[in-house]
């Protein structure tokens, strides 16, 4: 495939917790089939600031844009999808939150026997995930070296980010794809398909945990290519 103007653009949005290197492998597969590819790193203070960040991102790319966002993240490909240049929006294991929901709202009423993710108090408006509980919680089919990483390189995640809403939902006017991953122990799975279907969102299942985009980086490119193939053939 080329990478001329025409070929879509994908912008890759990280969520709570992590940083954007968590999307290497991902990364490294989409090149590899000729696309151009950004990561975006979310200061995640708010979600004003972080939206104002993915959009720098996709002012740079020459040509349509596909957005993806893994979970929080799916909240600031919702909010920043309005952009013109964005063509698709792709969900991976995300919240994609309708006008006025934020992550609070959505996480308010888990479903009943849903695992409550191992969230610590906030200490001066950040949150983490208790380090004993993250790998099971957050990436419970990596390695244990590397989800004990992953619980050991945390990124605070600021309590105004989990509390900001969504003005102008961008799946109510462009084409999403989601990826459910069914051994989720942050988001339900049932809570995945259910705001995948008012979406109106393309669903893939895949059977990975909340670090899917990590542990099968395959599976989360096939889906962004989907996109990426609709996009084009428009």
């Amino acid at each position: 495939m080329g990478t001329d103007s025409a070929t879509p653009r994908v912008v890759l949005v990280h969520g709570g917790f992590v940083d954007g290197s968590g999307w290497q492998g991902v990364y490294h597969l989409l090149r590899k089939d000729g696309y151009n590819v950004a990561v975006v790193q979310n200061p995640t203070l708010s979600l004003e600031g972080d939206v104002a960040a993915t959009r720098q991102v996709i002012d740079a790319q020459d040509g349509p844009v596909v957005l993806v966002g893994h979970s929080y993240g799916g909240v600031v490909v919702t909010e920043a999808g309005t952009h013109d240049d964005v063509a698709a929006l792709v969900y991976i294991a995300a919240f994609a939150p309708d006008k006025g929901e934020s992550v609070n709202s959505l996480i308010a009423d888990p479903p009943p026997g849903a695992p409550v993710p191992p969230i610590l108090p906030p200490v001066n408006g950040f949150l983490l995930l208790d380090r004993e509980r993250f790998p099971a919680s957050f990436a419970g089919d990596l390695p244990a070296e590397q989800a004990a990483f992953m619980a050991d390189s945390q990124v605070p995640w600021g309590v105004d980010a989990l509390r900001g809403a969504v003005a102008e939902p961008a799946w109510r006017i462009k084409p999403s794809w989601y990826l459910v991953a069914t051994e989720d122990r942050m988001i339900p799975p049932p809570v995945q398909r259910a705001m995948a279907g008012r979406a109106g969102s393309t669903v893939t299942e895949s059977p990975g945990s909340h670090a899917v985009y990590v542990s099968d980086p395959a599976a989360v490119a096939a889906v962004i290519v989907q996109a990426a193939a609709a996009v084009a053939a428009r």
